[in-house]
């Protein structure tokens, strides 16, 4: 493990493996740096791989008010540890940390991202107030309830499934990561298509859906390409919001070395 101190003081951690062109992977909800384990190892062969703990997760810091303005300071903050530009992949809300990040002028070459949550289709009635729902929820104790309407109300699934979830192992590992949906849910504002900022976005950017994604959820990624400037989508075999890696990878490497 490396850790790099961002703009605010907060040390950020990561991992680096592989050699070639910088990559740095830019998780989502509930996701620390061992989620890019299994894509990143597919990937080391031909880049260095940089995978890092956005701040309040696994082994990074975490510094009061949060601010979407300092995780792009982090992420700054690997990619200079990586050189000082690198390619960047980023997955549902962190595709659009890594977007947001790259529309405000960071250090990115070219951006992958996959499926990010946006209400592309109006399927889906707005969801206000998530971000203090989620604080509010942790700060009373009720970290389990805090997952479970982050599983319920921001990815649609039914209440049954949320009360199965919590008789999984995995349950209390997410109920330690309950305090970062709030963060989440900061970076996804309202939900919309930023199709102003988009157009003002030039950094090559491919957006990746899953075939074993929800129709909103695809539709979001193609409202995404359609808004860029310089963007291309694609649609790749997978399940619930994740591509399979090995054809996820192999379209990645296309993309960032032509």
């Amino acid at each position: 493990m490396n850790t790099v101190t961002s703009k605010d003081g907060t040390f950020i951690a990561y991992e680096r493996s592989g050699s070639g062109p910088a990559v740095v992977l830019v998780g989502g909800a509930f996701c620390d740096r061992s989620f890019a384990a299994p894509l990143a190892a597919l990937l080391q062969e031909d880049f260095t791989v940089f995978s890092y703990d956005r701040r309040g997760r696994g082994d990074s810091g975490d510094t009061a008010p949060y601010a979407v303005a300092r995780e792009i300071e982090d992420l700054q903050a690997v990619i200079d540890a990586a050189g000082g530009s690198a390619y960047a992949f980023g997955v549902s809300s962190g595709g659009i940390l890594a977007f947001e990040a790259a529309a405000q002028g960071a250090s990115i070459t070219k951006l992958a991202i996959v499926e990010p949550p946006y209400n592309a289709d109006e399927s889906r009635p707005p969801i206000p107030n998530l971000a203090k729902e989620y604080t509010q929820l942790c700060a009373e104790g009720r970290r389990g309830d805090a997952v479970a309407l982050f599983m319920t109300k921001a990815v649609g699934q039914p209440p049954e499934e949320a009360e199965q979830a919590r008789q999984t192992p995995m349950w209390p590992w997410l109920e330690g990561m309950a305090h970062t949906l709030a963060y989440d849910a900061e970076v996804v504002g309202d939900a919309q298509v930023p199709t102003e900022r988009a157009a003002t976005t030039t950094v090559p950017t491919l957006l990746l859906e899953s075939t074993g994604s929800p129709k909103w959820l695809r539709s979001a990624a193609q409202a995404m390409a359609q808004s860029l400037p310089n963007a291309e989508h694609q649609s790749l075999p997978g399940q619930f919001h994740q591509p399979d890696p090995e054809p996820m990878a192999a379209s990645l490497k296309l993309f960032y070395l032509r």
